[in-house]
């Protein structure tokens, strides 16, 4: 009988959080995992012991005899190897991955392609972007009859406390080429150019988002047959947000493949805090409704992404841990995930289930709005 959940990156920033907020669904199942056995017994400790550790590292062959009670692995950690996740697939464990990493991601698709019959699913996109991004343009295509582009924004509180993978991702990333999907053609494009002025509804006004190599507008442009797809960042201070884009347009941020002042730029970005924990998403889908042009926008906005990621991760992790899922294989958030969106909360369920509405499918103390046009 499987009945254990482990969190592998389970002591971080954000796995920390999807531990207590499963344990606090599932009491006694759950497993912060990692290579290093002394933060994860340091974590345990935190918790009273209610979350136990466990070392594991997903980079080393597979430990079936280690996992053979295990329901459902949660990845938090960055990979390049696809065999841990085929390896959960193939025992029967579902897989969930709350990392972005389109490589990964690409060669995950693969897997699914291939013809193999796999005993579980993996779900893939989970968390705030992609995630939820993933998540409100599955309703963007619904509230329309065709979406020929699809807009994303995100904009991030540089006052927020964010995990060193993300802040490393995302200087790294600063002056990165990227391929797009436009009119159906992949276009390749810089970081930090074609600024779109965003409108993100009251209390966040009118601000410029600049390109960032996000996986969700690769992902989304194939799941649901979009042919023109992008994704966009700002901050939420316009000064830094602008002060970028100037570096970008006059060359200076390829300095930054420099390893120190690449450190340095980390460590400002770990240490400084520039403005608030506010985050943001919005999506904005332009079609076709009855034979006409229309308009589908959605926004979620709320404080400490990391909490919002980490929410998102607990709640598709506890659904398919409780519920399971009849399309074992390998997914993106949109293909099996539905959201619902209310003022100050949005519930998450299984497209082909329909899910009890208590508490744990549902995240409050956030707000949201949509418009059609």
């Amino acid at each position: 009988m499987r009945t254990e959940i482990v969190v592998i990156g389970g002591y971080g920033h954000v796995g920390g959080q999807i531990c207590t907020l499963l344990d606090s669904r599932f009491p006694g199942v759950v497993y912060a995992a990692g290579r290093n056995s002394e933060r994860a017994e340091m974590f345990s400790r935190s918790t009273g012991g209610r979350i136990r550790p466990m070392r594991i590292d997903a980079a080393e062959a597979f430990p079936a005899q280690q996992l053979q009670k295990v329901k459902l692995v949660v990845m938090c950690l960055d990979q390049q190897d696809t065999s841990f996740a085929e390896a959960c697939l193939r025992e029967g464990i579902h897989y969930i991955d709350v990392t972005a990493s389109l490589g990964f991601f690409s060669r995950m698709e693969q897997l699914g392609s291939s013809g193999h019959d796999y005993a579980a699913a993996a779900v893939l996109s989970v968390g705030l972007a992609p995630g939820l991004t993933s998540l409100l343009a599955g309703e963007a295509v619904r509230s329309l009859d065709e979406v020929r582009q699809l807009d994303i924004g995100i904009l991030l509180g540089l006052g927020d406390s964010h995990g060193q993978a993300a802040i490393e991702w995302t200087v790294d990333n600063l002056s990165a080429q990227f391929e797009v999907m436009q009119e159906g053609s992949r276009t390749r494009v810089d970081s930090f150019t074609d600024g779109l002025l965003t409108d993100w509804g009251t209390g966040l006004g009118r601000r410029r988002a600049y390109r960032f190599p996000f996986a969700d507008q690769r992902t989304l442009a194939r799941t649901l047959c979009i042919p023109t797809v992008s994704t966009r960042l700002c901050f939420d201070s316009r000064a830094a947000t602008a002060g970028i884009a100037l570096l970008q347009k006059l060359g200076l941020l390829r300095l930054l493949k420099g390893r120190r002042l690449r450190r340095a730029a980390v460590a400002g970005f770990g240490r400084v805090r520039w403005g608030s924990e506010q985050y943001a998403v919005k999506v904005e889908g332009s079609g076709l409704k009855n034979g006409t042009p229309a308009r589908s926008e959605y926004v979620i906005y709320g404080l400490k992404e990391a909490e919002i990621t980490a929410r998102v991760a607990a709640i598709v992790a506890g659904t398919i841990y409780q519920e399971g899922s009849n399309k074992p294989g390998i997914h993106h958030l949109e293909q099996l995930f539905r959201v619902k969106l209310e003022q100050d909360r949005l519930s998450l369920r299984l497209q082909n289930q329909q899910s009890g509405s208590d508490g744990y499918n549902t995240i409050t103390g956030i707000s949201c709005w949509s418009r059609h046009s």
